[in-house]
């Protein structure tokens, strides 16, 4: 093929640049391209912000053709272009780096061209012929990057959000499973690592799942404050060079074509910068991934061993733990679920710090934000998913090895402060540590209970609910 045929030649502000011949996007996303090698992490990545930012033309290009500034062949081309791409289609001709500057720019950018190309192409003319169809003045008529762009990363985040609670959702029901699984099987509850007072295994992990049900309220809160939205306000709010009604329109279309509930903010200058929804989002995130790497602390707690930890549980092995001990068996899963939670906590700070950085009329820095976020939602959705495949749902509990810690132990002397007294409850204790005796022979010795009344206060089943004092 010759040189020729190979490329094809556009221009912008900047002067003439050579675009893949067979390439929906065009000059100014073949100057991302160039520009930022950053992350090398592709938009093509992210299906769900591809996606987004096409129901957002698509329900653009519907508010100007209802409110008559695109005619029909036109808007037919643009929304028939726009479907495809909700339809995954052409997704390889976004190649822009998540990390640039601009704002965004590259991004609205990017999706202006594919859309322009492939309506051109649906009308019968060349790529790159703009004249039939412009990336600018019709595909982002009434538009800027600075409405586009965060009203994509609204919706994407909307969309990766319900991924990720259909994960939390298996999670929490493979702890209820276990919980139910586990209902009988009595061990020592711990507070600050001593032994406290007895429990079944059952419901500790029923408080994992109870635990993380929460969080699954909390992001849907937080998500709900993402349907606000600046479309029509164009570069900094005030609506300049968008048609009278496109801001509501625009907002109803989407909400109509996306199922979710988009409002237009009642201040677009105010809504334009402000970015405190993905503050929000992002430290929903955050509380999810502090309560999930407590949890895989629990667990590796509990599986330690298995001769000389507490051995309480053991987790499905999944690979050879050492490379110097033989038969070492390590808690792999769990290990990489808590560094997936401190990406997550790192990746907050990173919003926080990006948030904080706008400046007067527009936050340049939301691409960072973007990546921070989608890494988050992607990274936590897997581990989630792992976790629950390869770990919990392969638990089991040494039923016989909880037991027997729970009649050794100090702490089972709780129950009979209602019976002897707290004071006379701490004599015990200390004399079963120090001389290495069990409480229930120490209390008997001394005449303090019968045994009948003992046997009844000290079974663990009894220790596990509220009851009443025995008489």
């Amino acid at each position: 093929m010759s040189e020729e045929k190979k490329y094809r030649v556009e221009s912008d502000l900047l002067g003439e640049l050579k675009v893949p011949a067979d390439a929906l996007y065009g000059v100014q996303t073949q100057r991302g391209i160039n520009n930022y090698h950053i992350s090398r992490k592709k938009m093509s990545w992210y299906p769900d912000f591809i996606i987004a930012i096409a129901y957002v033309k698509l329900a653009a290009v519907e508010t100007n053709h209802t409110l008559g500034v695109i005619n029909d062949e036109i808007a037919g081309a643009i929304s028939q272009a726009c479907r495809e791409l909700i339809d995954g289609k052409h997704h390889d001709n976004f190649p822009i780096d998540m990390m640039q500057g601009g704002a965004g720019t590259s991004v609205n950018m990017n999706a202006n061209e594919v859309i322009a190309n492939r309506a051109l192409e649906i009308m019968g003319h060349d790529k790159g012929d703009y004249q039939y169809c412009y990336p600018n003045d019709h595909c982002n008529c009434g538009q800027s990057t600075n409405d586009v762009y965060p009203t994509t990363i609204r919706l994407a985040l909307i969309r990766m959000n319900k991924s990720l609670i259909a994960a939390l959702t298996g999670l929490i029901s493979a702890f209820r499973y276990k919980g139910d699984e586990f209902k009988d099987c009595i061990k020592m509850g711990r507070t600050q690592l001593q032994d406290a007072v007895p429990m079944t295994s059952g419901q500790e992990f029923n408080a994992y799942a109870n635990n993380l049900e929460e969080e699954i309220l909390n992001l849907e809160r937080n998500v709900k404050l993402l349907h606000e939205i600046n479309m029509g306000g164009t570069a900094i709010g005030t609506g300049l060079n968008a048609v009278p009604g496109f801001a509501k329109l625009c907002a109803a279309n989407l909400s109509k074509l996306t199922g979710e509930a988009f409002e237009s903010a009642a201040d677009l200058v105010e809504a334009t910068p402000d970015t405190g929804a993905y503050v929000s989002y992002s430290s929903a995130l955050k509380r999810l991934a502090v309560k999930l790497s407590k949890i895989c602390n629990d667990l590796r707690l509990m599986a330690s061993g298995p001769r000389c930890g507490l051995n309480e549980i053991n987790l499905p092995p999944k690979a050879p733990g050492s490379s110097i001990m033989p038969g070492k068996v390590n808690p792999v899963i769990p290990e990489v679920v808590n560094q997936v939670c401190f990406k997550v906590i790192g990746n907050d700070t990173t919003v926080s710090f990006a948030a904080e950085a706008g400046q007067l009329q527009l936050n340049v820095m939301e691409p960072v934000i973007t990546e921070a976020l989608f890494e988050s939602l992607i990274w936590m959705k897997n581990a989630i998913e792992t976790l629950t495949e390869e770990c919990v749902l392969g638990i089991t509990v040494n039923k016989e090895r909880c037991l027997e810690m729970v009649k050794n132990s100090i702490g089972i002397v709780t129950a009979l402060n209602p019976y002897i007294g707290y004071k006379t409850s701490t004599k015990i204790a200390k004399e079963a540590l120090e001389a290495n005796r069990s409480v229930y022979d120490i209390v008997l010795e001394k005449g303090l209970m019968t045994q009948e009344k003992l046997d009844e206060a000290l079974d663990p089943k009894n220790m596990l609910v509220s009851h009443k004092f025995m008489k």
